[in-house]
């Protein structure tokens, strides 16, 4: 098995030992992103749509550098810091996904990373 690392600049850095995503066996894997803002660094904690955003819009970097979009996802997991916010995240997640909706898990956890409300992963196939 042979397996590519993707790496967008414009999405933070990760802030541990793992990769932004891994290209394998026609799949992406893209590891979970919180609300962190690209340009400055700093968490996007304003609500919880604009997290929601960041989150996102960070997905949409990933998928960019591996030059597919969110059409090409097949699953995602999604965990908030409470399920009382599952409904406002709902909405900003679907306005990106115009049909055929990916398989997901949405799971309430006791805490998050740097104490983010929301954290995505997907998984994505290259070739439809």
């Amino acid at each position: 098995m042979s397996k590519q690392i993707i790496q967008s600049n414009k999405v933070p850095t990760p802030i541990g030992p793992y990769s932004q995503a891994v290209i394998a066996n026609g799949f992406l894997f893209a590891s979970g992103q919180v609300a962190f803002n690209p340009a400055t660094g700093e968490l996007v904690l304003s609500d919880i749509q604009a997290e929601t955003r960041q989150v996102m819009e960070n997905i949409k970097a990933i998928l960019e550098e591996a030059s597919i979009h969110f059409g090409h996802v097949v699953k995602t997991s999604i965990f908030l810091s409470d399920m009382q916010l599952f409904a406002q995240v709902n909405e900003v997640y679907a306005s990106y996904f115009a049909a055929d909706f990916p398989a997901r898990e949405t799971v309430a956890v006791k805490t998050l990373p740097r104490n983010v409300n929301v954290e995505i992963s997907v998984t994505a196939v290259i070739a439809l």
